[in-house]
Protein backbone atom coordinates (compact mmCIF):
# COMPACT_ATOMS: atom_id res chain seq x y z
CA UNK A 1 0.00 0.00 0.00
CA UNK A 2 1.36 3.19 -0.76
CA UNK A 3 1.01 5.80 1.76
CA UNK A 4 -0.10 9.16 1.16
CA UNK A 5 2.68 10.89 2.75
CA UNK A 6 4.72 9.91 -0.11
CA UNK A 7 2.76 12.68 -2.77
CA UNK A 8 3.11 15.63 -0.35
CA UNK A 9 5.62 18.14 -1.93
CA UNK A 10 9.09 18.11 -0.21
CA UNK A 11 10.09 21.50 1.59
CA UNK A 12 13.15 22.97 0.22
CA UNK A 13 15.50 24.09 2.95
CA UNK A 14 15.58 28.00 3.22
CA UNK A 15 18.39 29.37 1.52
CA UNK A 16 21.14 31.11 3.41
CA UNK A 17 21.31 34.78 3.78
CA UNK A 18 24.63 35.99 1.79
CA UNK A 19 26.57 37.59 4.54
CA UNK A 20 25.88 41.40 4.61
CA UNK A 21 29.70 43.67 4.62
CA UNK A 22 29.88 46.93 6.60
CA UNK A 23 33.47 48.31 5.48
CA UNK A 24 34.69 50.93 7.59
CA UNK A 25 37.17 53.37 6.69
CA UNK A 26 39.22 55.88 8.20
CA UNK A 27 41.14 58.97 6.86
CA UNK A 28 44.80 59.45 7.94
CA UNK A 29 44.47 57.32 11.02
CA UNK A 30 47.97 55.94 12.43
CA UNK A 31 48.76 52.66 13.38
CA UNK A 32 49.14 53.44 17.19
CA UNK A 33 45.60 55.52 17.28
CA UNK A 34 43.40 52.56 18.82
CA UNK A 35 43.92 51.96 22.31
CA UNK A 36 44.39 47.75 21.17
CA UNK A 37 47.30 49.18 19.13
CA UNK A 38 48.62 51.31 22.16
CA UNK A 39 47.03 54.53 22.08
CA UNK A 40 47.33 56.57 24.93
CA UNK A 41 44.54 59.48 26.89
CA UNK A 42 41.89 58.12 25.32
CA UNK A 43 40.23 54.47 24.99
CA UNK A 44 38.58 52.71 22.17
CA UNK A 45 36.35 50.43 24.04
CA UNK A 46 33.63 49.65 20.96
CA UNK A 47 36.74 49.04 18.65
CA UNK A 48 38.69 46.82 21.58
CA UNK A 49 35.56 45.00 21.80
CA UNK A 50 35.34 44.79 17.76
CA UNK A 51 39.10 43.09 17.89
CA UNK A 52 38.50 40.83 20.85
CA UNK A 53 35.50 39.62 19.01
CA UNK A 54 37.98 38.84 15.86
CA UNK A 55 40.90 39.28 13.92
CA UNK A 56 42.98 42.16 14.69
CA UNK A 57 45.85 42.77 11.91
CA UNK A 58 49.63 43.76 12.82
CA UNK A 59 51.08 43.40 9.40
CA UNK A 60 48.73 45.09 7.48
CA UNK A 61 49.75 47.93 4.80
CA UNK A 62 47.74 50.85 2.77
CA UNK A 63 47.87 50.30 -0.95
CA UNK A 64 49.46 53.31 -0.90
CA UNK A 65 50.22 56.47 1.44
CA UNK A 66 47.67 59.08 -0.30
CA UNK A 67 43.81 59.37 -0.42
CA UNK A 68 42.87 58.97 -3.61
CA UNK A 69 45.40 56.20 -4.58
CA UNK A 70 44.39 54.23 -1.59
CA UNK A 71 40.72 54.25 -2.38
CA UNK A 72 41.09 53.42 -5.97
CA UNK A 73 43.23 50.26 -4.80
CA UNK A 74 40.45 49.14 -1.73
CA UNK A 75 37.39 49.76 -4.63
CA UNK A 76 39.25 47.37 -7.53
CA UNK A 77 41.88 44.98 -5.49
CA UNK A 78 44.73 46.99 -7.42
CA UNK A 79 48.19 48.58 -6.88
CA UNK A 80 46.33 52.25 -7.45
CA UNK A 81 49.18 53.14 -10.40
CA UNK A 82 47.60 49.69 -12.06
CA UNK A 83 44.49 51.38 -12.41
CA UNK A 84 45.69 55.21 -13.40
CA UNK A 85 45.16 56.71 -9.99
CA UNK A 86 47.64 58.99 -7.79
CA UNK A 87 47.62 61.19 -5.43
CA UNK A 88 44.78 62.97 -4.12
CA UNK A 89 42.46 64.58 -6.57
CA UNK A 90 41.43 68.14 -6.37
CA UNK A 91 37.95 69.64 -6.63
CA UNK A 92 36.76 69.42 -10.46
CA UNK A 93 39.29 67.46 -11.14
CA UNK A 94 39.02 65.95 -14.75
CA UNK A 95 39.95 62.52 -13.58
CA UNK A 96 38.41 59.89 -11.90
CA UNK A 97 38.42 56.12 -11.24
CA UNK A 98 37.23 54.41 -14.66
CA UNK A 99 34.06 53.62 -15.06
CA UNK A 100 35.34 50.21 -16.57
CA UNK A 101 37.03 48.90 -13.76
CA UNK A 102 34.85 46.77 -11.27
CA UNK A 103 34.63 48.01 -7.98
CA UNK A 104 33.04 46.43 -5.05
CA UNK A 105 30.17 47.61 -4.77
CA UNK A 106 29.53 46.68 -8.61
CA UNK A 107 30.10 43.07 -7.79
CA UNK A 108 28.45 42.81 -4.68
CA UNK A 109 25.43 44.64 -6.77
CA UNK A 110 25.36 41.60 -9.26
CA UNK A 111 24.86 39.51 -6.25
CA UNK A 112 21.60 41.31 -5.61
CA UNK A 113 23.09 42.93 -2.08
CA UNK A 114 21.89 47.09 -1.56
CA UNK A 115 24.47 49.02 -2.06
CA UNK A 116 25.56 52.41 0.51
CA UNK A 117 28.34 55.07 0.76
CA UNK A 118 28.38 57.04 3.51
CA UNK A 119 31.13 59.46 4.20
CA UNK A 120 34.62 60.89 1.70
CA UNK A 121 34.47 59.36 -1.71
CA UNK A 122 37.57 61.04 -3.42
CA UNK A 123 37.90 59.11 -6.68
CA UNK A 124 36.73 61.90 -9.04
CA UNK A 125 33.70 64.50 -8.24
CA UNK A 126 32.30 64.87 -11.95
CA UNK A 127 29.01 63.33 -12.80
CA UNK A 128 30.78 60.47 -15.00
CA UNK A 129 32.48 59.32 -11.62
CA UNK A 130 30.34 59.82 -8.42
CA UNK A 131 29.46 56.62 -6.53
CA UNK A 132 26.33 56.39 -7.98
CA UNK A 133 27.83 55.53 -11.18
CA UNK A 134 30.85 52.91 -9.39
CA UNK A 135 27.98 50.64 -8.15
CA UNK A 136 26.26 52.09 -5.09
CA UNK A 137 22.64 52.67 -4.87
CA UNK A 138 23.03 55.40 -2.20
CA UNK A 139 25.56 57.95 -1.28
CA UNK A 140 25.68 60.72 1.61
CA UNK A 141 29.30 62.16 2.17
CA UNK A 142 31.66 64.45 0.73
CA UNK A 143 32.96 64.19 -2.73
CA UNK A 144 36.90 64.87 -1.25
CA UNK A 145 38.69 65.39 1.49
CA UNK A 146 37.48 68.17 4.11
CA UNK A 147 40.57 70.43 3.54
CA UNK A 148 39.40 70.93 0.10
CA UNK A 149 37.77 74.48 0.79
CA UNK A 150 38.12 78.08 1.15
CA UNK A 151 38.98 78.10 4.40
CA UNK A 152 42.23 78.53 6.38
CA UNK A 153 43.90 76.70 8.89
CA UNK A 154 42.77 78.89 11.73
CA UNK A 155 38.85 78.11 10.65
CA UNK A 156 38.15 81.46 8.70
CA UNK A 157 37.82 82.17 5.02
CA UNK A 158 41.34 82.72 3.07
CA UNK A 159 42.82 85.01 1.30
CA UNK A 160 42.14 85.83 -2.33
CA UNK A 161 45.92 85.20 -2.81
CA UNK A 162 45.50 81.45 -1.05
CA UNK A 163 45.14 78.58 -3.55
CA UNK A 164 41.96 77.24 -0.86
CA UNK A 165 40.23 79.99 -2.32
CA UNK A 166 39.58 78.78 -5.68
CA UNK A 167 37.98 75.80 -4.15
CA UNK A 168 33.83 75.72 -3.45
CA UNK A 169 33.05 74.90 0.11
CA UNK A 170 32.10 71.19 0.80
CA UNK A 171 29.37 69.75 -0.82
CA UNK A 172 27.46 67.81 1.24
CA UNK A 173 26.06 65.01 -0.72
CA UNK A 174 22.91 62.92 -1.46
CA UNK A 175 23.52 60.95 -4.51
CA UNK A 176 23.92 63.92 -6.81
CA UNK A 177 22.24 66.73 -5.20
CA UNK A 178 23.69 69.19 -2.19
CA UNK A 179 22.04 68.71 1.30
CA UNK A 180 23.36 71.48 2.37
CA UNK A 181 27.28 73.04 2.01
CA UNK A 182 30.19 72.51 4.70
CA UNK A 183 31.40 75.80 5.68
CA UNK A 184 32.87 76.18 9.28
CA UNK A 185 34.52 73.46 11.63
CA UNK A 186 31.08 73.46 13.52
CA UNK A 187 29.63 72.15 10.33
CA UNK A 188 32.69 69.85 10.18
CA UNK A 189 32.05 68.46 13.99
CA UNK A 190 28.16 66.93 12.43
CA UNK A 191 30.01 65.02 9.53
CA UNK A 192 30.60 61.97 12.11
CA UNK A 193 27.22 62.24 13.41
CA UNK A 194 25.47 62.66 9.99
CA UNK A 195 27.67 59.41 8.80
CA UNK A 196 26.73 57.10 11.15
CA UNK A 197 22.61 58.26 11.10
CA UNK A 198 22.26 57.77 7.47
CA UNK A 199 24.66 54.54 7.77
CA UNK A 200 22.65 53.32 10.59
CA UNK A 201 19.05 53.94 8.70
CA UNK A 202 20.42 51.86 5.31
CA UNK A 203 21.61 48.95 7.73
CA UNK A 204 17.98 48.95 9.26
CA UNK A 205 16.29 49.68 5.76
CA UNK A 206 17.95 46.61 3.96
CA UNK A 207 18.04 44.58 7.03
CA UNK A 208 15.94 41.98 5.03
CA UNK A 209 18.33 41.71 1.89
CA UNK A 210 21.83 41.46 1.90
CA UNK A 211 23.65 44.61 1.76
CA UNK A 212 26.94 46.19 1.52
CA UNK A 213 28.09 49.46 4.10
CA UNK A 214 30.84 51.27 3.13
CA UNK A 215 31.80 53.93 5.56
CA UNK A 216 34.50 55.79 4.91
CA UNK A 217 34.80 58.22 7.71
CA UNK A 218 36.50 62.34 6.94
CA UNK A 219 38.33 62.49 10.13
CA UNK A 220 40.75 62.16 11.28
CA UNK A 221 42.14 64.17 8.00
CA UNK A 222 42.43 67.71 9.18
CA UNK A 223 40.70 69.77 10.01
CA UNK A 224 39.31 67.76 13.02
CA UNK A 225 36.14 68.86 15.03
CA UNK A 226 34.49 66.78 17.73
CA UNK A 227 30.60 67.28 18.43
CA UNK A 228 29.37 68.86 21.58
CA UNK A 229 28.34 65.24 23.40
CA UNK A 230 32.45 64.37 22.67
CA UNK A 231 34.25 67.98 22.89
CA UNK A 232 36.67 67.72 25.45
CA UNK A 233 36.09 64.52 27.06
CA UNK A 234 39.69 63.02 25.74
CA UNK A 235 42.82 63.48 27.68
CA UNK A 236 44.79 64.16 24.42
CA UNK A 237 42.73 67.13 23.44
CA UNK A 238 40.90 67.44 20.20
CA UNK A 239 42.16 64.47 18.48
CA UNK A 240 41.42 62.19 21.30
CA UNK A 241 37.87 63.89 20.77
CA UNK A 242 37.45 62.78 17.64
CA UNK A 243 38.97 59.15 17.67
CA UNK A 244 36.07 58.59 20.75
CA UNK A 245 33.74 59.79 18.55
CA UNK A 246 34.73 57.60 15.59
CA UNK A 247 34.75 54.76 18.48
CA UNK A 248 31.16 55.76 19.33
CA UNK A 249 30.05 55.55 15.79
CA UNK A 250 31.65 51.96 15.93
CA UNK A 251 29.24 51.06 18.62
CA UNK A 252 26.20 52.56 17.14
CA UNK A 253 27.07 50.55 13.76
CA UNK A 254 27.42 47.15 16.10
CA UNK A 255 24.20 47.91 18.71
CA UNK A 256 21.81 48.17 14.88
CA UNK A 257 23.48 45.35 14.01
CA UNK A 258 22.47 43.27 17.31
CA UNK A 259 19.02 44.84 17.55
CA UNK A 260 17.97 44.01 13.97
CA UNK A 261 18.89 40.28 14.22
CA UNK A 262 22.08 40.38 11.74
CA UNK A 263 25.34 40.42 14.38
CA UNK A 264 25.98 37.18 13.34
CA UNK A 265 25.38 37.03 9.94
CA UNK A 266 27.68 40.30 8.99
CA UNK A 267 31.45 40.91 8.19
CA UNK A 268 33.07 43.94 9.87
CA UNK A 269 36.07 45.00 8.45
CA UNK A 270 37.54 48.71 9.89
CA UNK A 271 40.97 49.69 8.77
CA UNK A 272 42.88 53.40 7.28
CA UNK A 273 43.85 54.75 3.99
CA UNK A 274 47.30 55.55 5.50
CA UNK A 275 49.27 56.66 8.20
CA UNK A 276 49.27 59.70 10.51
CA UNK A 277 50.19 63.10 8.55
CA UNK A 278 52.75 64.05 11.19
CA UNK A 279 53.41 67.59 11.02
CA UNK A 280 49.97 68.14 12.15
CA UNK A 281 51.02 68.05 15.76
CA UNK A 282 48.85 67.02 18.39
CA UNK A 283 46.26 67.34 15.89
CA UNK A 284 47.18 63.91 13.94
CA UNK A 285 47.68 60.76 15.35
CA UNK A 286 50.56 58.06 15.73
CA UNK A 287 52.84 55.82 14.04
CA UNK A 288 53.11 53.39 16.79
CA UNK A 289 56.81 53.88 16.03
CA UNK A 290 57.21 53.30 12.95
CA UNK A 291 58.91 55.20 10.68
CA UNK A 292 57.86 58.48 8.86
CA UNK A 293 54.08 58.75 8.44
CA UNK A 294 51.77 59.98 5.80
CA UNK A 295 52.69 60.56 2.37
CA UNK A 296 56.10 58.11 2.73
CA UNK A 297 56.65 54.41 1.76
CA UNK A 298 57.88 53.64 5.09
CA UNK A 299 55.87 51.49 7.30
CA UNK A 300 54.59 54.34 9.65
CA UNK A 301 53.02 55.48 6.55
CA UNK A 302 51.63 52.67 4.66
CA UNK A 303 51.15 49.73 8.31
CA UNK A 304 47.50 50.63 9.50
CA UNK A 305 44.90 49.43 12.33
CA UNK A 306 42.63 46.46 10.45
CA UNK A 307 40.18 45.13 11.95
CA UNK A 308 37.52 42.09 11.24
CA UNK A 309 34.84 40.61 12.95
CA UNK A 310 32.11 38.08 11.23
CA UNK A 311 31.00 36.21 14.60
CA UNK A 312 30.58 32.58 14.11
CA UNK A 313 33.57 32.18 11.49
CA UNK A 314 36.69 34.87 12.81
CA UNK A 315 37.84 33.41 15.71
CA UNK A 316 37.42 35.21 18.78
CA UNK A 317 40.64 37.38 19.98
CA UNK A 318 42.88 36.37 17.58
CA UNK A 319 46.07 38.31 16.46
CA UNK A 320 47.58 38.24 12.65
CA UNK A 321 51.20 39.50 11.81
CA UNK A 322 51.34 38.22 8.22
CA UNK A 323 51.53 40.07 5.05
CA UNK A 324 48.03 41.85 4.26
CA UNK A 325 46.72 44.83 2.53
CA UNK A 326 43.78 46.71 1.49
CA UNK A 327 44.12 45.39 -2.22
CA UNK A 328 43.23 41.52 -0.79
CA UNK A 329 40.13 42.81 0.37
CA UNK A 330 38.07 43.00 -2.53
CA UNK A 331 38.79 39.47 -3.44
CA UNK A 332 38.66 38.31 -0.04
CA UNK A 333 34.93 39.47 -0.03
CA UNK A 334 34.00 38.15 -2.99
CA UNK A 335 35.08 34.67 -1.81
CA UNK A 336 33.01 35.27 1.01
CA UNK A 337 29.62 36.69 -1.11
CA UNK A 338 29.69 34.02 -4.04
CA UNK A 339 30.53 36.56 -6.63
CA UNK A 340 33.12 36.76 -9.68
CA UNK A 341 36.28 38.36 -9.36
CA UNK A 342 36.66 41.30 -11.70
CA UNK A 343 37.21 40.35 -15.73
CA UNK A 344 40.52 42.27 -15.67
CA UNK A 345 43.71 41.77 -13.80
CA UNK A 346 43.71 42.38 -10.09
CA UNK A 347 46.97 42.37 -7.07
CA UNK A 348 44.87 41.71 -4.13
CA UNK A 349 44.66 37.89 -2.84
CA UNK A 350 42.32 35.87 -0.97
CA UNK A 351 42.86 36.42 2.82
CA UNK A 352 39.84 34.55 3.97
CA UNK A 353 42.49 31.76 5.37
CA UNK A 354 43.69 33.73 7.85
CA UNK A 355 40.00 35.21 8.88
CA UNK A 356 39.32 31.70 9.76
CA UNK A 357 42.08 31.27 12.43
CA UNK A 358 44.64 29.52 9.70
CA UNK A 359 47.77 31.18 10.77
CA UNK A 360 50.08 28.85 8.62
CA UNK A 361 48.48 30.37 5.85
CA UNK A 362 50.66 32.79 4.05
CA UNK A 363 48.23 33.98 0.99
CA UNK A 364 50.66 37.12 0.10
CA UNK A 365 54.53 37.12 0.14
CA UNK A 366 55.43 40.05 -2.04
CA UNK A 367 54.12 43.85 -1.75
CA UNK A 368 55.09 46.52 -4.31
CA UNK A 369 55.47 50.08 -2.17
CA UNK A 370 54.95 53.03 -4.88
CA UNK A 371 54.43 56.55 -4.84
CA UNK A 372 53.95 59.90 -5.81
CA UNK A 373 52.58 59.25 -9.86
CA UNK A 374 54.60 55.96 -10.67
CA UNK A 375 57.73 55.95 -8.50
CA UNK A 376 58.43 52.10 -7.26
CA UNK A 377 60.08 53.13 -3.78
CA UNK A 378 60.21 49.88 -1.91
CA UNK A 379 59.30 46.42 -2.70
CA UNK A 380 58.80 43.51 -0.04
CA UNK A 381 59.06 39.28 0.33
CA UNK A 382 57.65 38.55 3.63
CA UNK A 383 59.31 40.48 6.36
CA UNK A 384 62.56 41.66 4.08
CA UNK A 385 62.11 45.14 2.73
CA UNK A 386 64.71 46.96 0.57
CA UNK A 387 64.10 50.56 -0.05
CA UNK A 388 65.05 51.96 -3.09
CA UNK A 389 67.20 55.41 -3.99
CA UNK A 390 64.32 57.39 -3.65
CA UNK A 391 63.70 61.53 -3.07
CA UNK A 392 60.58 61.50 -0.69
CA UNK A 393 58.66 63.54 2.01
CA UNK A 394 60.36 62.91 5.57
CA UNK A 395 58.97 64.28 8.85
CA UNK A 396 62.47 63.50 10.98
CA UNK A 397 64.36 66.31 12.08
CA UNK A 398 61.21 68.76 11.94
CA UNK A 399 59.45 70.16 14.36
CA UNK A 400 55.25 69.74 13.93
CA UNK A 401 53.05 72.67 14.85
CA UNK A 402 49.90 72.56 17.05
CA UNK A 403 46.39 73.57 16.86
CA UNK A 404 45.48 72.70 12.99
CA UNK A 405 48.71 74.45 11.71
CA UNK A 406 51.39 72.49 9.65
CA UNK A 407 54.85 71.88 10.18
CA UNK A 408 57.66 71.53 8.39
CA UNK A 409 57.53 68.19 5.70
CA UNK A 410 60.22 68.46 3.25
CA UNK A 411 59.62 66.78 0.19
CA UNK A 412 62.87 65.93 -1.69
CA UNK A 413 64.56 64.55 1.69
CA UNK A 414 67.05 61.83 -0.55
CA UNK A 415 66.89 57.90 0.92
CA UNK A 416 69.61 55.33 -0.77
CA UNK A 417 69.14 51.75 -1.02
CA UNK A 418 68.58 50.14 2.19
CA UNK A 419 67.48 46.62 3.43
CA UNK A 420 65.52 46.08 6.54
CA UNK A 421 64.32 43.28 8.20
CA UNK A 422 61.22 44.10 9.56
CA UNK A 423 60.63 41.23 12.28
CA UNK A 424 64.03 42.57 14.19
CA UNK A 425 63.50 46.39 13.17
CA UNK A 426 59.89 47.20 12.47
CA UNK A 427 61.00 51.36 12.65
CA UNK A 428 63.29 50.77 9.49
CA UNK A 429 66.36 51.68 11.29
CA UNK A 430 69.12 49.71 10.44
CA UNK A 431 70.76 48.59 6.88
CA UNK A 432 71.58 45.14 6.53
CA UNK A 433 71.88 44.86 2.74
CA UNK A 434 75.84 43.83 3.23
CA UNK A 435 74.88 41.00 5.58
CA UNK A 436 72.41 39.73 3.80
CA UNK A 437 73.34 39.59 0.03
CA UNK A 438 71.34 36.40 -1.26
CA UNK A 439 68.53 38.59 0.06
CA UNK A 440 68.70 41.72 -1.70
CA UNK A 441 69.89 39.41 -4.67
CA UNK A 442 66.41 38.12 -4.50
CA UNK A 443 64.35 41.43 -3.72
CA UNK A 444 66.30 42.76 -6.87
CA UNK A 445 64.48 40.53 -8.83
CA UNK A 446 61.12 41.42 -7.36
CA UNK A 447 61.78 44.50 -8.14
CA UNK A 448 62.36 43.92 -11.93
CA UNK A 449 59.24 42.26 -11.85
CA UNK A 450 57.41 45.27 -10.56
CA UNK A 451 59.25 47.39 -13.43
CA UNK A 452 58.47 44.98 -15.61
CA UNK A 453 54.59 44.93 -14.62
CA UNK A 454 53.50 48.41 -13.34
CA UNK A 455 56.53 50.43 -14.53
CA UNK A 456 58.45 53.12 -12.67
CA UNK A 457 58.84 57.24 -13.10
CA UNK A 458 62.36 56.70 -11.29
CA UNK A 459 63.96 54.96 -13.65
CA UNK A 460 61.52 55.99 -16.83
CA UNK A 461 60.12 52.08 -17.24
CA UNK A 462 56.32 51.66 -18.54
CA UNK A 463 54.74 49.06 -17.13
CA UNK A 464 53.22 46.35 -19.52
CA UNK A 465 50.05 45.95 -17.55
CA UNK A 466 48.95 49.34 -16.43
CA UNK A 467 45.61 50.66 -17.26
CA UNK A 468 43.95 54.61 -17.86
CA UNK A 469 41.81 56.30 -15.29
CA UNK A 470 38.63 57.96 -16.57
CA UNK A 471 39.41 61.25 -17.84
CA UNK A 472 36.95 64.21 -19.24
CA UNK A 473 37.87 65.89 -22.16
Amino acid sequence: MISAFQFLPLKEAPKATPPNIILIFMDDLGYGDLSCYGALQYRTPNLDKLASEGVRFTNFLSAQAVCSASRAALMTGCYPNRVGISGALFPNAKVGLNPDETTIAELLKEKGYSTGIFGKWHLGDRPEFVPTKQGFDEYVGLPYSNDMWPVGYDGKPTADTNRRKRNPFLPLLHNSDTLQEIKTLDDQAKLTGIYTERAVSFIKKHKKEPFFVYLPHSMPHVPIAASAKFKGKSKQGTYGDVLMEIDWSVGEIMKTLKESGLDKNTVVIFTSDNGPWLNFGNHAGSSGGLREGKGTSFEGGQRVPCLVRWKGVTPEGIICNKLTSTIDLLPTIANICGTKLPAKKIDGVDILPLLKGDMDAAPRKYFYYYYRRNNLEAVRRDDWKLVLPHEGRTYEGQVPSNDGFPGKAPENNPFPLALYDLRRDPAERYDVKEIYPDILAELQKVVEEAREDLGDDITKRTGKNVRLSGVIK
